[in-house]
């Protein structure tokens, strides 16, 4: 009964937006259920604590490893792991989302994650060496995964009942990732200096389990019809791909600093562990607080999107360059240029990030997938997995550029990557129209029947 009643509320929404898109309804006022606001606190716990127990790594963690005997590169591939188990974790929820239930996905990928950050807690107890490397491989790998089904599920179950505002709603979530974000490194930092390694890992483990009993009460069920498409089908489209190489470049440049950005802060500009979690405030409130903005444009003025994302990634590109800042430019590293320049990628990366859900969802409607949550769980499940291999890319490359090289080089490599990314999107859009123009007439006659059909229906 409570599924038929999501399906309706659902549908309600979608021919409230098909009227407002022809004038019909203009002032009416959206009306957000019961169910749905229970839908957004409960999306919006997971992806607060799922992202503060991501992101308390960072500032520390490096410096620990360094005593336990692991080099740079084995750092970078400690982070980078966690991306690739959560890659082959996304595809694989997502295909069966639908076959496992949504709600008992997230609680479950919750429970898990909580208690392997507890246990990552307790690393610190295994010896030197090659027994410390090999606990936190299969620890990071089995945390992946619980991530995964957390988020794939979130986003399915956000762009499910939120149809016709998917940016929007989004954008307002990414305030809770990005509190996540903001106060994990800084707390993880406080509680290291405070109380050593253990303490961190073990107190923001079971704020993430504790969250799993309020998701099984607020969360609603979501149900549907398994679907018979795949994710090779919907990678395969051409502007899916280009959108999939785009979210995969953005997620390199943010994986790179997890592993770098603190050595080199501590290095060059010798700020002491417990500061080094502030610098990472400047990425994370500019990205957190310009998303919600973000996802209203996104969504109000659709075709805003491709300028959005191209300029988004332009400055992200040249944030990466000036970041170092690269050798190229012979300027000299100063603190106050690297906090500006996380700033501002933290802007440019929720310009190009927000808008490319909604238009990846809507390019798999346009291609003949079902409106239903499978083809959901297939867009979210391959979001999740390019975004999770970008994020092992970037500290696995990125560890070994910086190793080789040196960070500045490394940052300004990272900016090549989104540069050539957004160059090739961006060419696409510019030929998009001569291939769309002698099929015009036919989809703008699909588009005036669609909500006369509805209304039979």
């Amino acid at each position: 009964m409570e599924d038929n009643e999501i399906e309706a509320e659902s549908r309600s929404d979608s021919r409230a937006g098909a009227e407002d898109s022809n004038g019909e309804a203009a002032g009416r006022k959206p009306k957000i259920s019961r169910k749905k606001m229970f839908t957004l606190v409960s999306t919006a716990s997971v992806n607060f604590s799922s992202m503060i127990c991501y992101s308390i790594l960072g500032p520390f963690f490096p410096t620990e490893a360094e005593k336990k005997g692991v080099n740079q590169t084995v750092i970078g591939l400690i982070f980078g792991c966690y991306a690739l188990c959560n890659l082959l974790g996304s595809l694989v929820l997502g295909k069966y989302i639908v076959q496992i239930g949504a709600k008992f996905m997230l609680c479950a990928g919750l429970f898990l994650s909580g208690g392997c950050t507890v246990l990552f807690g307790l690393l610190d107890r295994v010896p030197h060496g090659v027994p410390f490397i090999l606990m936190c491989f299969i620890v990071r790998s089995i945390d992946a995964v619980g991530f995964a089904a957390a988020m794939t599920s979130s986003f399915a179950i956000i762009a499910k009942a939120f149809p016709n505002n998917i940016a929007t709603v989004l954008g307002s979530l990414e305030i809770f990732t990005g509190l996540g974000l903001v106060l994990g490194p800084p707390l993880g930092g406080f509680l290291y200096q405070s109380f050593g390694y253990e303490i961190p890992f073990i107190v923001l483990g079971f704020v993430l389990i504790l969250m799993v009993p309020l998701n099984i009460y607020v969360l609603p069920s979501y149900d549907a019809t398994p679907s018979k498409d795949s994710f090779w089908r919907l990678f395969t489209l051409p502007k899916i791909s280009l959108l999939c190489f785009l979210i995969f470049s953005m997620s390199s440049c943010l994986g790179f600093l997890d592993p770098t950005m603190s050595l080199f802060v501590i290095e060059k500009f010798h700020l002491p562990t417990g500061y080094v979690g502030l610098v990472f405030l400047g990425l994370a409130l500019s990205y957190s607080l310009s998303s919600p903005l973000l996802g209203i444009v996104s969504d109000k003025m659709p075709n805003t999107r491709r300028w959005l994302m191209v300029i988004g990634g332009i400055t992200a590109a040249l944030g990466y360059c000036f970041l170092g800042p690269a050798p190229f430019l012979h300027l000299k590293s100063q603190l106050w240029l690297f906090v500006f320049m996380l700033a501002l990628t933290g802007f440019s990366i929720g310009m190009t990030c927000i808008p490319t859900l909604p238009e990846v969802v809507k390019c798999a409607y346009e291609n003949g997938f079902e409106d239903d949550l499978s083809t959901l769980g297939l867009v979210s499940g391959l979001y999740g997995a390019v975004w999770s291999f970008g994020t092992f890319f970037g500290p696995t490359v990125g560890g070994f550029l910086v190793e080789k090289f040196n960070f500045e080089w490394a940052a300004a490599a990272q900016g090549g990557l989104i540069f050539i990314s957004v160059l090739f999107l961006g060419i696409y859009y510019f030929v998009e129209p001569c291939f769309r123009r002698p099929a015009t007439t036919s989809v703008e006659e699909n588009e005036e029947r669609a909500p006369l059909l509805s209304n039979h229906i």
